[in-house]
C-alpha cells in the first residue's frame, strides 16, 4: 500500500541535519506501517519500540535523557544493535511515554544528524511537548488518490494524476469513488477491498463492513480511556451526533452543528467545546467555520469556535455509523446525499493541509467551502452531489463578492481544462483543486 507523504519523509531523511520526526494521526490509519515497511526500505536497518505493546520500554528514559545513554539503554533492553548513521529508530505510540516525548527534544539538540521518528494516537493531548524541536506531520486516511494506487489499475491512476477530462476516464472514477465512498480511507478496509477482489460482492462488502464496526468500536472505547479530565459521555455524545446531524440535510449543505439535545441537560457550546477540542486532538473530526459577508484573507479572522460545522474523518466510517448499505451507496448515487459529497471533500482537503477549512453564508446562499490562493484570493467551492449543477448560491456569492475564480464539484464529468475563472470538474478531483488552485494552509 502506497502512501503520499512517504515523499516528505524521504526529504526528511536527506537533509544534513534534522529534527526528530513526529507522525500524529488518528488510530489504525496506518502510521507504524507508513513508518516501518515504507519509510523502513531507505535504511539499513529499523528499531522500532511500541510503549504499547512494550511499556517496560519506559525504563530506557528513566534515569537520563542524553541520546546517548537512551541509545545505550534501548540496546540494552532489546538485545539489538543501533547505528546512529545509517538506522533508524522508531518511537511507536510515543504518548504512552511522556519522557520519551521530552527526549524528543535532546535529540534535536544533541543529536541532530540521527534518523528518530515518533508516532502516537493522542498526540494533542499531551501535557507538555517540545515546541519547535520535531517535524510533525497528520496522517489522514487513505486519500481517492491513495485508494487508486491500491487497486493498482496503472492506466486509470496515470488518468487521475493528469485530471483526465473525458467520458471513459470519468465513468471508471466516479465508479471508484463511489466505491471509496463505501469503504473510506482506513487501511485495513481498504487492503481488505482489494485483496478479495475475486471473491464475491458480498463477502467482499460484509468484510468491510466488519472492520469498520470494529474500528467504531475501539474509538468509543477509546474515550474511556483517554479521555482524562473531559468527561467521555460528552465526547461519545458529539461523535455519535456528527454523522446523526450530517445525516438530517437532504438536498442542501451541511449545517452548523446543534449542541441542543447532544447530550442529557446541555445544550450550549461551551457545554461541548471540550469534548469537540478532545475529538479534534484525536483527529476524530474535522472543523469547518462558516463565515459571512465579504471575506478576506486570513480566513482565520473569521473563526468563532461557537459557530461551527463538524465533520467525521472518514467517510466510510460515516456510512457505517449511518447504516448506509453498499448497495445504497451505488444505486442512488447521492443526489439526495450532499453531506457525503461534502464530507469527502473536507477530508480531501483535509489530507491536503487544507484544516481547519471555511464555508461562506449569506440569508439562504451557502458555498459549501471558500479558500485562499497563493496569491491571497478567496475562492469559493461550491459542492454538488449528482448531476444537476445549475448553483444559485454561488451566483449569490458572485454577485456580492466578486470572486476572480469559481470551482464548483460535481457528480458530472465537468467542464473544459481551458475554462479558467469558472471551473466545474468532477468530485474525484477534489485533491486538484487544492494542489492546483489554493494554498494549502490558511
Amino acid at each position: 500500500m502506497r502512501r503520499s507523504r512517504i515523499n516528505r519523509l524521504i526529504e526528511w531523511k536527506e537533509k544534513k541535519t534534522r529534527k526528530p520526526l513526529l507522525i500524529d494521526g488518528a488510530r489504525q490509519t496506518g502510521k507504524t506501517y507508513l513508518l516501518q515497511r515504507l519509510f523502513g526500505k531507505y535504511f539499513d536497518n529499523v528499531l522500532r519500540i511500541d510503549f504499547l505493546e512494550s511499556p517496560e520500554m519506559a525504563d530506557a528514559f528513566a534515569d537520563s535523557l542524553t541520546p546517548e545513554d537512551i541509545i545505550s539503554n534501548i540496546e540494552l533492553l532489546t538485545n539489538k544493535v543501533f547505528n546512529p548513521s545509517t538506522d533508524l529508530l522508531i518511537l511507536d505510540e510515543i504518548g504512552e511515554c511522556q519522557r520519551a516525548v521530552t527526549s524528543l527534544k535532546y535529540f534535536a539538540e544533541k543529536a541532530p544528524t540521527m534518523y528518530v521518528a515518533a508516532s502516537g494516537s493522542n498526540i494533542g493531548l499531551l501535557n507538555s511537548f517540545p515546541v519547535g524541536k520535531v517535524e510533525q506531520y497528520n496522517l489522514r486516511p487513505l486519500t481517492f488518490y491513495e485508494f487508486l494506487l491500491a487497486s493498482g489499475e496503472t492506466p486509470l491512476i496515470k488518468a487521475f494524476e493528469k485530471a483526465t477530462n473525458s467520458l471513459p476516464v470519468h465513468n471508471k472514477l466516479f465508479d471508484k469513488l463511489t466505491d471509496y465512498y463505501f469503504t473510506g480511507g482506513m487501511p485495513e478496509a481498504v487492503d481488505t477491498w482489494f485483496a478479495l477482489k475475486d471473491q464475491s460482492i458480498l463477502d467482499r462488502v460484509q468484510a468491510v463492513e466488519n472492520i469498520h464496526k470494529n474500528l467504531i468500536t475501539g474509538y468509543t472505547r477509546d474515550f474511556g480511556k483517554y479521555s482524562g479530565k473531559v468527561d467521555a459521555g460528552l465526547i461519545e455524545s458529539v461523535f455519535n451526533n456528527v454523522p446523526s446531524q450530517l445525516a438530517a440535510v437532504i438536498d442542501e449543505s451541511v449545517k452548523r452543528f446543534k449542541f441542543k439535545e447532544v447530550h442529557e441537560r446541555k445544550s450550549r457550546y461551551g457545554d461541548f467545546e471540550s469534548a469537540i477540542t478532545w475529538l479534534d486532538k484525536c483527529r476524530l473530526i474535522l472543523k469547518n467555520y462558516p463565515t459571512e459577508g465579504t471575506p478576506r484573507s486570513p480566513l482565520a479572522a473569521y473563526q468563532k469556535d461557537n459557530k461551527i460545522k463538524l465533520f467525521l474523518f472518514d467517510v466510510g466510517l460515516l456510512n457505517n455509523m449511518l447504516g448506509i448499505s453498499y448497495k445504497e451507496v451505488k444505486q442512488q448515487g447521492f443526489e439526495y446525499k450532499g453531506y457525503i459529497a461534502e464530507n469527502f471533500v473536507q477530508q480531501e482537503f483535509a489530507a491536503q493541509e487544507l484544516d481547519p477549512t471555511f464555508s461562506w453564508g449569506d440569508a439562504r446562499a451557502e458555498i459549501e467551502f471558500i479558500a485562499t490562493d497563493q496569491q491571497g484570493r478567496i475562492i469559493p467551492i461550491e459542492v454538488k452531489s449528482g448531476k444537476r449543477t445549475r448553483a444559485k448560491s454561488l451566483q449569490s456569492y458572485i454577485n456580492k463578492c466578486q470572486p476572480h475564480k469559481t470551482i464548483k464539484l460535481t457528480g458530472t464529468q465537468g467542464s473544459s481544462a481551458l475554462e479558467k475563472e469558472q471551473l466545474v470538474l468532477p468530485l474525484y478531483y477534489a485533491q486538484h483543486v487544492v494542489t492546483q488552485h489554493l494554498k494549502s494552509t490558511q
